[in-house]
């Protein structure tokens, strides 16, 4: 008697088909990594990428494929697993495709707001066989959010414009239509960039300054923006704006999957301290 194979559809509109929860699985995401080891998905995990560094304890041992954009497709490959998991933004399409041409099921994420963040980490637990633990994750991410924004209160209807960079030389920032920017929307922020044309524009400080942000966020990653580059970009800066440039943690702002249970919480604190010193 042949097997029934579930079908499962990824964040793409891909369809595939495995015939149990899988026992090999490569992540390519490496804020999904951390997801899987939250979802105790430990002992399936077979291979990450170089950029995968949480759990740090946990994915230290395990094998490294490459980078997100310039994985080792044959050494994927070599490992047989029955699940690789990848996103849509941090992977490249044809590495993805090259890996399906060799018979392998690619679960490809895309979440671009918070609430499509709940829902990756609601479609990994069902397509891993971890249901019960994902929602319990989401559970706890939803009462955090819930939280934040019972806090912001009043604020949310005093909202700050914020130029938010994410890549120098060129400048690189996003519009409305991501993760990062829907963090900035849930913290109270407006992203002067929210109706560009493109997802990921590329502008130059002139043109930033022109849409009139009353502060600038500098994540460290994925550009790691580090005091060298706030102390350019302050000289660059009118006097004003130069006072309101904030580091801030890219991992709280960009990582969706399990992180969010903390990386919410503590970036709505920090920037909590930035609506107060602007008000």
């Amino acid at each position: 008697m042949l097997k029934s194979r579930t079908v499962f559809v990824d964040e793409l509109g891909f369809a595939l088909e495995l015939d149990e929860p899988p026992h090999r699985i490569v992540s390519l995401v490496p804020s999904l990594t951390e997801t899987l080891f939250a979802l105790a998905l430990e002992r399936e995990i077979v291979a990450v990428t170089e950029f995968c560094v949480a759990p740090a304890d946990s994915v230290a041992s395990l094998p490294k494929v490459g980078g997100t954009k310039n994985p080792d497709l044959p050494a994927i490959l070599a490992l047989k697993p029955d699940l690789i998991i990848a996103n849509a933004e941090e992977n490249r399409r044809q590495n993805v495709e090259w890996l399906r041409a060799r018979g392998l099921a690619v679960y490809v994420t895309y979440p671009r707001s918070v609430a499509g963040a709940l829902e990756t980490i609601l479609g990994l637990g069902k397509i891993t066989g971890r249901e019960d633990t994902a929602s319990m994750l989401a559970r706890d991410i939803v009462s955090r959010v819930s939280e934040i924004e019972a806090e912001l209160g009043i604020w949310n209807k005093l909202t700050f414009r914020v130029f938010c960079p994410i890549w120098k030389g060129p400048w690189i920032t996003f519009n409305g239509d991501t993760y990062a920017h829907d963090v900035l929307r849930l913290l109270g922020f407006k992203n002067v960039f929210a109706t560009a044309s493109e997802r990921y524009p590329r502008t130059s400080l002139d043109q930033a300054l022109e849409l009139r942000p009353d502060v600038v966020l500098l994540p460290d990653e994925p550009y790691a923006f580090g005091p060298a580059d706030i102390g350019e970009l302050k000289q660059a800066l009118p006097p004003m704006l130069a006072r309101r440039v904030v580091p801030i943690s890219g991992r709280d702002l960009h990582w969706y999957g399990a992180h969010m249970a903390t990386g919410l919480t503590s970036l709505a604190a920090l920037l909590k301290k930035v609506r107060a010193s602007l008000a």
